[in-house]
C-alpha cells in the first residue's frame, strides 16, 4: 500500500506516551449511573463537560442532540471525513419481583457484589445474591461423571447447577423496575486503572481527549449498545446523508486473552464476530504502524459493538475496532494498563487527522 505522503517525522511511541495523564475525569464517568435504556445522566455529564471544556479545544464543534437523537450525542468538527463512535451506557441489572434481579446486558454476577440504584423510597445500596437451581442439564451431569471417575476415592464437592436466580439483599422489597449498577471502586497503580465500567466509558473519554485537539471529524455518542443496539440505524442515517462519511472507527474496551495482554499497546481488532472489509483494515494497520503507537492485533470468533449496525446499514461505511484491552470484563473489577489508554488517544488523533 502507499505511504501516506504527509507523514513525515513521525516522533516514536515513547515521547508521544505521557505516563501523568489525569484520570480524574474517567473516574467520574465512571461513577455517572447509566444503564442501558436509562442514559439520560451520561448525555447530560457529556454536554456539560463539552459546553465548559471547548473554548480550550482547538476547534469549537457544532453540538447535535435532541428529541431526534434520543439520548445520543453527536460533535461535529469543521469538514469531517471520519466518524468515531463510542457508547454512553454500561450493563447492569434491574428488579422485577421481590428482590430478584434480571441482567441488563451481561454482567459478570457473583455473590457479595455491591450494588446501588434508586427508587421511590430513597438511596439504596444492597448485596448480590446468586442462588442456583437443582436441576442439571445433561452435559453438566456427564462432565461430573467423568470427574468422578478421575478422582475415586475422594470427596466431591457438588455444587447446584441449571437455573440461576439473582437476588437483592437488601432490608425491604424495592419498587419493581428499579435499576441497580455496581458500587465503584475506582483504583490507580503507577501502571493501571481499575473500576466497573471501564467499558465504555473509557472510549467516551477517549473521544473527548480526542476532541482536544480535532480539526475535522464527527463524534459520536450511542445508547443501548450493551444490549444489542438501536440508535446506531438513525445515527448512520442523519451521518450519511449530511456528511457521507465512508470511515468509522470504534471507541470501545476489548478482552484480554492469551493473544491480547496488557501493556503491550491498543489492540486494532480485525475481527470479532463481524469482519471489516479487510481493505480498510490494511489502510488503519499502515497508518498506526507509520505513527510509532504501540499497538497490538486482535482476532477473535466472538464479542460485538456498535460495528454490526455499521455493516449490516444500507451505507458504504468502512469501520475498525480500535481500543485498549482489560482484564475482568463486565465486573466491578475491569482492569486496563495506562500505556494502552495512552496509545489509544494517540491511535485516534493521528488516524482522526490523516484518515
Amino acid at each position: 500500500m502507499t505511504k501516506n505522503p504527509t507523514i513525515k517525522n513521525i516522533p516514536s511511541y515513547k515521547n508521544m506516551t505521557d505516563s501523568n495523564v489525569n484520570f480524574d475525569l474517567l473516574k467520574k464517568m465512571c461513577g455517572v449511573f447509566a444503564p442501558s435504556g436509562n442514559e439520560a445522566p451520561m448525555k447530560e455529564f457529556i454536554l456539560n463537560y463539552v459546553k465548559e471544556n471547548q473554548e480550550n479545544w482547538k476547534i469549537q464543534p457544532q453540538i447535535i442532540e435532541g428529541e431526534d437523537f434520543q439520548d445520543c450525542v453527536m460533535l461535529v468538527f469543521g469538514n469531517p471525513r471520519t466518524a468515531a463512535f463510542a457508547h454512553l451506557d454500561s450493563i447492569g441489572f434491574m428488579a422485577r419481583y421481590d428482590n430478584h434481579l434480571v441482567r441488563v446486558g451481561s454482567p459478570k454476577y457473583e455473590d457479595g457484589y455491591k450494588l446501588v440504584g434508586k427508587d421511590s423510597q430513597g438511596e439504596i445500596e444492597g448485596t448480590l445474591k446468586v442462588k442456583y437451581g437443582k436441576e442439571e442439564d445433561d452435559k453438566k451431569k456427564k462432565k461430573n461423571k467423568k470427574s468422578k471417575k478421575k478422582k475415586r476415592g475422594a470427596r466431591q464437592h457438588r455444587k447446584p447447577l441449571g437455573e440461576v436466580k439473582l437476588q437483592l439483599e437488601f432490608d425491604r422489597t424495592v419498587d419493581r423496575g428499579t435499576e441497580f449498577v455496581f458500587k465503584q471502586d475506582f483504583r490507580e497503580t503507577d501502571e493501571y486503572v481499575q473500576s466497573c465500567y471501564l467499558d465504555d466509558r473509557l472510549g467516551c473519554w477517549n473521544l473527548l481527549k480526542t476532541a482536544e485537539t480535532l480539526e475535522d471529524g464527527i463524534l459520536v455518542f450511542s445508547c443501548y449498545e450493551e444490549i444489542g443496539g438501536g440508535t446506531m440505524p438513525f445515527l448512520l442515517k442523519w451521518i450519511w446523508e449530511n456528511y457521507r462519511i465512508k470511515q468509522c472507527l470504534i471507541s470501545d474496551i476489548t478482552w484480554i486473552t492469551e493473544g491480547v495482554k496488557h501493556g503491550e499497546g491498543v489492540a486494532i481488532s480485525m475481527r470479532d464476530r463481524n469482519i471489516p472489509r479487510r481493505s480498510f483494515l490494511n489502510k488503519i494497520i499502515d497508518l498506526v504502524k507509520e505513527s510509532g503507537v504501540k499497538y497490538q492485533l486482535e482476532v477473535e470468533n466472538d464479542g460485538g459493538s456498535d460495528a454490526k449496525e455499521i455493516q449490516s446499514s444500507a451505507y458504504p461505511m468502512d469501520w475498525c475496532f480500535i481500543g485498549a484491552a482489560e482484564a475482568g470484563v463486565h465486573s466491578p473489577n475491569e482492569k486496563v494498563h495506562k500505556d494502552d489508554i495512552q496509545a489509544m488517544t494517540d491511535v485516534y488523533a493521528y488516524l482522526m487527522k490523516n484518515l
